[in-house]
């Protein structure tokens, strides 16, 4: 909404490529765009799901700046998130009990 944003778009019938095999195996993904990849290929796939989707704005929660690796038709808004507090505990507990009985 603070960019502009008057609704989410489903992306998956704008979808090419590698892009398009991901949303037919993950089925439950929607309304969100998978950035699957950052090799040569993919972000050419990315660029062009992007630039077909009938949207106004693009909202990155990608851990890189896309806006460097691909050109959009739409303006990009990136946001950024993180894990804190007792979550952080929890995965910390997870991690560690992951190391301690596979590695």
């Amino acid at each position: 909404e603070n960019a502009g944003a008057k609704e989410i778009i489903d992306p998956r019938s704008y979808a090419v490529g590698s892009i398009t095999d991901t949303f037919n195996k993950y089925t439950h993904l929607t309304n969100v765009l998978p950035a699957i990849g950052y090799g040569k290929k993919q972000i050419q796939e990315l660029e062009q799901t992007i630039n077909n989707t009938d949207c106004d704005v693009v909202v990155s929660g990608t851990p890189i700046d896309i806006t460097r690796v691909l050109s959009s038709s739409k303006p990009i808004v990136r946001v950024r998130y993180s894990v804190g507090g007792e979550t952080t505990k929890k995965l910390e507990k997870i991690v560690e009990n992951f190391i301690s009985k596979h590695l």
